[in-house]
């Protein structure tokens, strides 16, 4: 993984699942992706969530925090396990509308957050 960035899955035209949350906001998987930063292995979901919107969107951070939590949980560490895959980072993001990774996009509105996986426990 040194060096790049692998595209588990990639922008989807059509929604996983319905990705339940307990803030009941839609959520979409939008890409997966690995890189190793340091001597870390970081595995980053990356989800659309138009509920965060600046303008329009009704969850706050407070809210969206507690679903990050329950996507690292129940989808991120069952996927790592899945796919076989090294992580001692897993990284949460949420975006208002799809975004191009490491691309600014002012007009967005994002959430991320970072966790350790502790069995089926994710920690900050």
């Amino acid at each position: 993984m040194r060096g790049a960035w692998f595209f588990i899955c990639s922008v989807l035209a059509t929604p996983v699942a319905a990705l339940d949350v307990p803030s009941g906001q839609p959520v979409e998987l939008q890409e997966v992706l690995l890189d190793q930063v340091g001597t870390e292995d970081w595995v980053r979901f990356r989800f659309v969530t138009p509920g965060i919107a600046r303008d329009g969107g009704s969850v706050s951070y407070e809210t969206a925090a507690e679903d990050m939590t329950h996507l690292c949980e129940r989808l991120a560490i069952p996927y790592i396990g899945e796919f076989a895959l090294t992580a001692d980072v897993i990284i949460i993001a949420l975006a208002d509308r799809i975004t191009e990774f490491g691309i600014p996009d002012p007009d967005a509105t994002q959430f991320i957050e970072a966790y350790r996986a502790d069995g089926d426990t994710c920690s900050w």
